[in-house]
């Protein structure tokens, strides 16, 4: 259970998954025997784990290392024990460990934290001598520029590496970086014109503080206006007839007046016609202004959002402030403005699941039953939350087309041998994710398609479930559209009969408690988030403690919420408790599980009496809006793991439990077009 800001998130999609068209035969229950047998890793001795405890703490001494020399994890550990010791370490140890891990994982983290202590210690020779040109750090590229000042190679070269630096970024960069700009601009090499080219790159960002930075390197004159350019940012006004009717001017005061917009919109709006009076804004300027007044008071449901909206030109318009014009409408129950603000989308956008289906609603309400019909089919060949909700509106099964790719034992155990995966596992079970994740992503660089497959299936056969949300669909900039009907792997299922009995204990459904956990952790039982919320279910420990008192489990402190048992008797029993509170409604409750209970009470208080569709839609904050939806169609596709069947996503929604069952059926493929691939997913928050 999270808390989140309450600013605005934008909208992006929520697929699961693709299917095509509509000729429906049904999908079977799951076969358990098509999946491969599950291959484990031996897990780390417990004299390693100890090991690795102790180079955290007092360190090892090289005796102790030299026992552990021969497993898979060897390396991570020297490492481990060698990283308290960077300041002190000689040259050559340094420089043997990187040349008997090369370019491993555990090479490049060596690397990193070596060459900031080269740096500490003013060891230039020793940095340079180590360094890795395929080094993207900011930090310690502005290092190296230092190390070549200090061995007197400041040549063209290093000039034009500390431009390429300055003019790299419009926010704050490292303290590291001060020393070679200096030098930059006593050598008369870090130009005026230089300067303003970052400086446009500030302003562009708000970044008011970098600016003033920038301002004092610039001759008086300009360096006043600089100043002023700065102020304006964090404090604008109407007060800018003064100024250079510029580009630069423009962009500041549009900037100003934009940023002024998510705190104040009708300020900002008040300020607008002057300003752009005064410095002759376009429409690019008056736009980026307009859609930042519009966003921000719809994002609340100011009662101006239609008004501020239709003022934006077409030309500021994005899929975001399309998609919030919709809500806006639905917000007010305008029927006819909201089937008008999706008419009004990019084809793209409107075609996606979402979009047809609150197309054939509002279609629906306005009294053309039969495009709402049409479009309801349309939404019905996807699987997700929209997709499930049009089958239920059309009576039909709904759509999934599950791919199990035929077992190949052989190649799966050989996947289970490759040493980066086994390193990779290890490294997991040893709660040290950051460098299995290295060692993880390393080992996919040299696989095929298949190979990637199985290693999630390896990973998951040893715990690692997260690997069926990380290592499928979009990997390393690529998308593989056709594995998000890998279900079995990209919804992985565990405790399942703890599952189903504390639902039972607690009336609720299963199929969702499954999700919840599927959204929450993936199934890592030891999964913490950054508000200490834990487990599988990501319970805060006041709350943990609080449950367990009034239902009578044993409470040992926070440490209580990684056994998954206790997790999940707690979890569910927390959603029973929300459940009595809202009135029995899941799509409420889930909301408030998300978000808590402040934002959910303003929402229910807002719109008491909307159909849960709507009011699901008309969430505020983008990542509550997303979630619930995402756990309910998740709760669809956990039914269907369970078994075989599903509730209706319209009952289920509402608390219902018991009733009709529905089927799945696989739509079959259009002749002459592949699988369409579904929107893509966005990287806010794992879920």
């Amino acid at each position: 259970m999270h808390k989140i800001a309450p600013s605005l998130l934008l909208l992006s999609s929520l697929a699961i998954g693709a299917t095509a068209a509509h000729a429906q035969s049904p999908t079977p229950r799951p076969a358990p025997l098509l999946q491969p047998a599950p291959v484990r890793i031996a897990p780390p001795d417990p004299a390693l784990r100890a090991a690795f405890e102790a180079a955290a703490g007092s360190g090892l001494d090289d005796l102790a290392l030299a026992g552990f020399s021969g497993q898979p994890l060897a390396g991570w550990l020297e490492y481990a024990a060698l990283r308290g010791r960077m300041d002190t370490l000689p040259l050559a140890r340094g420089s043997t460990f990187l040349a008997a891990h090369r370019d491993a994982p555990v090479a490049v983290a060596f690397r990193s934290d070596w060459l900031n202590a080269l740096a500490r210690r003013n060891e230039w020779q020793a940095f340079l001598d180590q360094w890795d040109a395929g080094i993207d750090s900011a930090t310690l590229r502005c290092l190296r520029l230092q190390a070549l000042m200090a061995v007197n190679r400041t040549d063209a070269a290093w000039t034009a590496e500390a431009q390429a630096l300055w003019r790299s970024s419009g926010r704050s960069l490292p303290a590291q970086c001060d020393p070679p700009f200096a030098l930059l601009a006593a050598q008369g090499s870090l130009t005026d014109a230089l300067r303003w080219e970052r400086f446009d790159l500030a302003a562009a960002g708000a970044q008011a503080g970098v600016m003033r930075a920038i301002a004092a390197g610039l001759p008086a004159a300009d360096a006043a206006l600089a100043l002023q350019y700065a102020a304006y940012l964090d404090a604008p006004d109407a007060a800018v007839d003064a100024w250079p009717k510029t580009a630069r001017s423009r962009l500041v005061a549009s900037t100003a007046l934009a940023k002024l917009a998510k705190a104040d919109p009708s300020r900002a709006e008040m300020l607008l016609p002057g300003v752009a009076q005064a410095l002759a804004f376009d429409e690019a300027d008056r736009g980026r202004v307009l859609y930042q007044i519009a966003l921000w008071s719809v994002a609340s449901y100011l009662p101006e959002s239609a008004r501020r909206l239709a003022r934006v030109p077409a030309s500021a318009y994005d899929d975001s402030l399309h998609e919030w014009r919709v809500r806006e409408a639905l917000s007010r129950s305008d029927w006819a403005a909201a089937l008008a603000a999706i008419r009004r989308m990019p084809d793209a956008q409107r075609n996606d699941s979402r979009w047809l289906y609150f197309g054939a609603r509002t279609s629906e309400l306005t009294g053309d039953a039969a495009g709402a019909k049409a479009l309801y089919a349309q939404a019905a060949r996807k699987p997700d939350f929209h997709g499930f909700l049009a089958a239920d509106r059309l009576g039909q099964p709904y759509a999934l087309c599950p791919w199990l790719p035929a077992p190949t034992p052989a190649l799966k155990q050989a996947i289970a041998r490759d040493p980066a995966i086994v390193r990779a596992v290890q490294l997991f079970q040893l709660d040290r994710r950051g460098w299995a994740a290295r060692e993880w992503n390393a080992a996919l660089t040299r696989f095929s398609d298949e190979q990637r497959r199985l290693a999630v299936e390896v990973a998951q056969d040893n715990g690692w479930f997260d690997r069926g949300v990380f290592g499928l669909v979009n990997v390393d900039g690529k998308r593989h559209p056709q594995e998000q009907r890998l279900y079995r792997l990209r919804f992985p299922l565990h405790h399942d009969a703890t599952i189903r009995r504390e639902a039972a204990r607690n009336q609720l459904d299963p199929a969702w408690v499954a999700a919840e956990i599927r959204a929450e952790s993936v199934f890592d039982p030891n999964a913490r988030s950054s508000a200490d919320a834990r487990g599988l279910m990501q319970v805060v420990p006041a709350t943990g403690a609080a449950i367990a008192a009034k239902i009578g489990l044993p409470w040992r402190g926070a440490d209580t919420l990684y056994d998954a048992d206790t997790n999940i008797a707690i979890g569910t029993a927390y959603l029973r408790q929300l459940m009595d509170r809202y009135g029995g409604k899941p799509y409420q409750v889930i909301a408030g599980y998300n978000a808590g209970p402040t934002p959910l009470n303003r929402w229910v208080s807002q719109r008491p009496a909307m159909d849960p569709d709507f009011w699901i839609e008309t969430i505020s904050y983008r990542e509550t809006r997303e979630y619930v939806a995402r756990v309910l169609s998740f709760s669809t596709i956990y039914d269907w793991r369970l078994d075989g069947s599903a509730l209706r996503l319209t009952e289920r929604m509402q608390g219902i439990t018991t009733g009709p069952r529905k089927a799945f059926a696989c739509p079959a493929e259009p002749a002459a077009s592949p699988l369409a691939p579904a929107p893509a997913k966005p990287g806010k928050r794992r879920r």
